[in-house]
């Protein structure tokens, strides 16, 4: 420990014990906890308690106190533990008498047996609870800490604590309970032990017991408490031993199938699923039919979890997984039946019928209506993405099924049955089943399907895109899923553009597109933006996208949004018509016989909107724009190259948003790239930068620098108030830095560069004055400047924490104390 640590701490522990002062606040005494930690952990304990005795007199000093300060207790109870995880540590705390208190005894039955806290008023306290099981949990670390547990009555106290009414206290008792057990079952009971605990310890041997008791109980909370403490053991223990604790226990937790109804149903499921990936589920076979049988007498809203648990398997038998399958495929059976669609072959499986429960779930609320559709629309989702997937998978009804739940939720559906109207009546309208059954719809996209489904499911998106009812959440969903549809629909014969029945669908979908960019509804034209911005970056060069996009009022409404009043939607009318743009499909209101005047047009209006907005969201898109056309090669970047970057980082300098400031510099980052021969990817309808010119020469790389006011920009961002600005800076400099020192500098051809009033100008910056321009740099002084610096050590400063410094031990320690006024006027390091 570092001396002057050990200097502070009798005064700390002095004021921890001593009532009149104010307590610590949490954040403190976890920090202080942290540090004690990280001491212990690396030195023996020992040494350090009989170094600075003051940590054990704390300790004493706690437990004389009529009435002690439950943080305090419950800090002295953790930091126990901590010391009694060494061995010797531990003895030492078993036998030291106090120096200075009148009080004898042994230290850690006083602090964790039934003596201490346990009969105090403090015990009240959810705190002190707490840091008496995270003490216990900090000492279970050795054989020695068994004997404490068993001989001190700690294990009874902790089964009592499975049901506080504090939910981090129950939970931290349940997690000691498993800790204790895979602590006694190392060494000699960690291998093979018999099913019967004849030769189990006997710690273990009473906390198996008090399970088998909790799974027989009448109450659900104690079942509950068995079955938690159950998987968190098969979920973190892997040793042989749990074999025979789940031959052991297995009967019990069968016998709760057939209790109506199935206590603790969530907890069983993920205990199930727990040992079925355990090594046990890989030796036991009677776990899968435990696992089928579960499934058949839950619910269906308790066995969806289960089935998509069981499916998830790597190893698991094929008959298990159909029967699974079929749990989740079976709500979306029932829509089928109730659209008075057959689900027959070559539709779903035959165990995914929907079964009398399931049709009786639905016809139950519509919460249960709602909640079981949901859950089977997600997990079908979820499996969907897996490799593991079903095969062979029913898209086909799936999509049916899909399209279905759609038009229920829209009121298009025509059902010929008592249930299908009365899923017209319950989900009409509803918001939760409509935005799962998008996302779903959206992810099935990723397969194929008969033309005339793809045809239903282009019809039914239509409907939601063209609807006013559509909330402006189901809206962006539609959008969503009609884009993975598009994206994943096929190309014509000749592979070179779309085919005949996505261009139809276009046809009918930018009539709806333009309809949304002029809602009322700022959240719909911000979705249509999203939605617009997104097929173009992939369709920008199909023939027939941008015909049909040019015949359309698209673009053009996509230019007036630039002014809209909601700055999300400028935002995305930015990066609409500057992904527009860069496919040569930005339309201008002066015709296109004048395509010059329009380029300029759009450049100067989002300059503009990057030096007059007043949110931050707009111009922090146009930044990332005028990255884009830089790496692309745009009209306005090739037409006057060096103006483009001058005017963008004029711009970005002056902005008060860090991002737009960190933008800037990923702009001349690019920039200096390609002026030192490293273009990145371009778009091929931009007009190009040369390929053929050869990289120019260090001395006009450093001209071109100085005449875009590039170097000033950097250099004042070195000394930016935020963190992330300076290290792009820095990194931007480094890399110059980097480049130029191979060729020499130009310095090397003529005088000693006069740097005087650049190194003037840093420092003013760096003290906060950065009003001053730097004014005409040459290139030479630049250089000059960079190598004198030292930006690798600045970019180890950078990457630390603003706090480091306040971070140590020593200020942490000052601070608690100076918060009490033990210290004097200057030797606080607060902040």
């Amino acid at each position: 420990m570092d001396p002057e640590c050990s200097r502070l701490l009798p005064a700390l522990c002095a004021v921890l014990v001593d009532p009149r002062q104010p307590v610590a606040d949490d954040t403190c005494l976890e920090k202080l906890l942290d540090w004690f930690k990280t001491v212990t952990e690396a030195g023996p304990s020992l040494l350090l308690l009989q170094e600075n005795p003051c940590l054990v007199e704390l300790l004493f000093r706690v437990l004389k106190a009529h009435d002690p300060r439950p943080r305090v207790l419950s800090f002295s109870l953790r930091l126990a533990g901590l010391f009694a995880a060494q061995e010797d540590c531990f003895q030492y705390l078993q036998v030291t008498p106090s120096s200075s208190v009148s009080q004898q005894g042994e230290l850690l039955p006083m602090l964790f047996g039934e003596s201490g806290p346990l009969g105090g008023a403090a015990w009240t306290a959810p705190t002190v609870r707490s840091g008496w099981l995270q003490g216990l949990r900090s000492l279970a670390q050795h054989p020695g800490a068994l004997r404490f547990l068993a001989d001190c009555g700690a294990v009874d106290t902790i089964f009592s604590l499975q049901g506080d009414s504090s939910l981090f206290v129950a939970s931290a008792a349940g997690q000691l309970l498993v800790h204790i057990l895979a602590l006694a079952m190392r060494g000699p009971a960690e291998g093979h032990p018999s099913p019967q605990g004849c030769d189990w310890p006997a710690c273990a041997q009473k906390i198996v017991c008090h399970v088998e008791d909790s799974l027989r109980s009448t109450a659900t909370p104690q079942v509950t408490q068995a079955l938690n403490v159950l998987t968190t053991t098969f979920g973190h223990c892997h040793s042989p031993w749990t074999q025979g604790l789940w031959v052991r226990l297995s009967p019990l937790v069968a016998c709760l199938l057939e209790k109506d109804p199935i206590p603790a149903s969530h907890s069983l499921v993920d205990l199930l699923l727990s040992v079925a990936r355990s090594p046990v589920g890989s030796s036991d076979c009677g776990l899968w039919e435990t696992l089928a049988q579960t499934l058949s007498h839950l619910s269906p809203t308790q066995a969806g979890p289960l089935a998509l648990g069981i499916l998830k398997l790597q190893d698991c038998p094929q008959a298990l997984k159909t029967q699974a399958f079929g749990v989740l495929l079976q709500p979306l059976a029932c829509v089928l039946k109730a659209a008075a669609q057959a689900p027959g072959p070559p539709g779903f499986p035959e165990g995914a019928t929907g079964d009398s429960i399931t049709v009786d779930t639905f016809l139950s609320s519509k919460s249960a209506c709602v909640g079981l559709l949901c859950q089977a629309l997600a997990h079908l989702e979820l499996l969907q993405l897996l490799p593991q997937r079903p095969s062979p998978w029913p898209q086909a009804p799936l999509l049916r099924a899909a399209v279905a739940i759609l038009r229920f939720c829209h009121g298009s559906a025509a059902p010929t049955s008592d249930v299908g109207g009365h899923l017209c009546a319950v989900l009409a309208g509803c918001v939760r089943v409509q935005r799962a059954a998008l996302d779903f719809l959206g992810t099935l996209s990723q397969g194929t399907g008969p033309q005339e489904l793809v045809t239903q499911v282009f019809a039914v998106l239509l409907e939601y895109l063209t609807s006013p009812d559509s909330s402006p959440m189901v809206l962006k969903k539609a959008f969503q899923a009609t884009l993975r549809w598009l994206l994943g629909s096929p190309k014509a014969p000749s592979c070179c553009d779309l085919d005949p029945h996505t261009q139809l669908f276009l046809g009918e979908l930018l009539p709806v597109l333009r309809k949304r960019l002029c809602s009322p509804c700022w959240e719909a034209r911000d979705s249509g933006l999203e939605f617009l911005t997104q097929v173009t970056r992939h369709w920008g060069g199909q023939a027939a996208f941008r015909h049909a996009l040019l015949a359309s009022e698209v673009p053009e409404l996509t230019g007036q949004l630039l002014r809209d009043p909601e700055s999300y939607v400028r935002a995305s009318a930015v990066t609409a018509t500057g992904q527009l743009s860069s496919w040569g499909l930005y339309a201008t209101p002066t015709g296109p016989e004048h395509p010059e005047v329009q380029q300029e047009s759009l450049f100067t209006e989002l300059l503009h909107i990057l030096s007059t907005d007043s949110e931050g969201f707009p111009r922090r898109a146009v930044m990332h724009v005028f990255t884009q056309w830089l790496k692309d090669g745009h009209a306005d970047v090739a037409e006057d190259l060096e103006q483009f970057v001058a005017r963008v980082l004029q711009a970005a300098s002056q902005d008060l948003d860090w991002e737009v400031r960190a933008q800037g510099l990923e702009l001349a980052l690019v920039f200096l790239e390609q002026l030192l021969g490293q273009p990145g990817s371009r778009c091929p309808y931009a007009v190009a930068l040369p390929e053929a010119a050869p990289p120019a020469t260090l001395a006009q790389v450093l001209q071109a620098l100085c005449r875009v006011q590039l170097f000033e920009f950097a250099l004042r961002a070195l000394f930016d108030c935020d963190r992330p600005v300076a290290q792009k800076s820095c990194d931007l400099l480094l890399f110059l830095k980097a480049k130029a020192t191979p060729c020499g500098g130009p310095q090397e051809a003529g005088a000693s560069p006069d740097v005087v009033s650049v190194e003037a100008a840093l420092q003013r910056w760096q003290a906060g004055e950065q009003g001053q321009p730097l004014g005409e740099l040459e290139p030479e002084a630049v250089m000059a400047v960079l190598r004198s610096m030292d930006l690798e050590g600045l970019r180890g400063m950078l990457a630390k924490s603003s706090d480091h410094m306040e971070k140590s031990p020593q200020s942490l320690l000052q601070d608690m104390l100076a918060t009490v006024g033990v210290l004097g006027e200057n030797e606080a390091d607060c902040y």
